[in-house]
């Protein structure tokens, strides 16, 4: 394999290992397994592709702490990246 080859191999599985910890350490500070949050994004990736063209590969889910108006502790909000591909290709547009 030549260097280029190399270069983009390791750029993609550093781009893996990254998203694998970003996951994990989601998942430690919510007390959420990472496994399901796998099977979240999953679902998610399911719905939204009958609705348009989506990236699931780069789908991003993740688990974080906020306040709300009107609520006086933290709770648990679902955040989710969903790179859309085309709007049109379903019939949305």
């Amino acid at each position: 394999m030549d260097r280029r080859g190399r270069r983009i191999l390791g750029r993609r599985s550093g781009e893996i290992a990254r998203k694998r910890l970003k996951l994990l350490l989601v998942a430690d500070k919510t007390n959420c397994s990472p496994e399901f949050l796998e099977m979240i994004k999953d679902d998610i990736a399911g719905v939204v592709s009958k609705y348009m063209e989506i990236d699931s590969g780069e789908i991003e889910v993740g688990l974080t702490k906020t306040f709300f108006h009107g609520i006086s502790d933290c709770v648990p909000v679902l955040y989710t990246n969903i790179p859309i591909r085309c709007l049109t290709c379903k019939g949305i547009i």
